[in-house]
């Protein structure tokens, strides 16, 4: 499979946010989202081809337990589910980092991070291939597959927000799920690659969280490392 990068660094968001972790990043994605943070392995996918075994050897040079795939859109990549079984084998806390676009179809995994795309993910016209823009709108939003996710795995919901208008699309999307989700399950991320447009959202953010019992979903990495790689 495609490799952008491996690396060593802590969990910036969600419920590890703070634990040391191997990052594995795929290469390649099925989306996107016009304020992608990863365009190196999304819009511009770049990496090198690795064997599961060799990732795995890479990950184990680090002193980590936890182990998040992520990408782009690591469902996608070829061999996923094989390299997912060896870190199982191998004894790794598995976090994998989807948009919830691709059934599990029964890959190891110890936390489903849950990230389902809103309208505000969808570039404008004219930023791209007006095909690849009808594809993304279409395909950011699988509440079918998103259910077999919630079914079968341990799993947090994290939306990324851009306004306060995010919110009723997110009652919807929930509603259209039919299923009982704890509020403390579901995380709002505010989108920025820069600490000045995350904490930006803050003042409405935080209330927004405080009304509905959502969970405040910070980006600890760009608050320590700010954007960049590796980090």
């Amino acid at each position: 499979m495609l490799i952008s990068e491996i690396f060593y660094s802590l969990q910036g968001e969600g419920s590890l946010t703070g634990v040391p972790s191997v990052f594995v990043r795929t290469s390649g994605c099925n989306l996107r989202c016009h304020w992608c943070d990863t365009p190196y392995a999304s819009w511009n996918p770049e990496g090198r081809k690795m064997l599961p075994e060799e990732i795995l050897a890479e990950a184990a040079k680090f002193p980590a337990c936890h182990v998040v795939l992520t990408g782009g859109e690591p469902m996608i990549a070829p061999g996923i589910e094989a390299l997912a079984a060896l870190f199982r084998k191998a004894g790794w806390h598995i976090t994998i980092e989807t948009a919830g676009t691709i059934a599990p179809n029964g890959i190891a995994c110890d936390l489903a991070s849950l990230s389902p795309k809103l309208a505000n993910s969808t570039p404008a016209e004219g930023a791209l291939a007006e095909a690849w823009r009808r594809r993304h709108e279409q395909t950011r939003w699988q509440p079918e597959v998103v259910r077999i996710w919630l079914r079968d795995y341990a799993y947090q919901l994290k939306f990324v927000v851009t306004s306060p208008e995010d919110l009723s699309e997110i009652e919807s999307m929930i509603a259209e799920l039919d299923v009982t989700i704890p509020p403390s399950l579901i995380l709002l991320m505010p989108e920025g690659r820069e600490v000045s447009a995350t904490h930006g959202r803050d003042a409405w953010l935080v209330e927004a969280c405080k009304a509905h019992g959502y969970r405040y979903c910070r980006r600890l990495h760009i608050d320590l490392f700010g954007n960049r790689r590796g980090t």
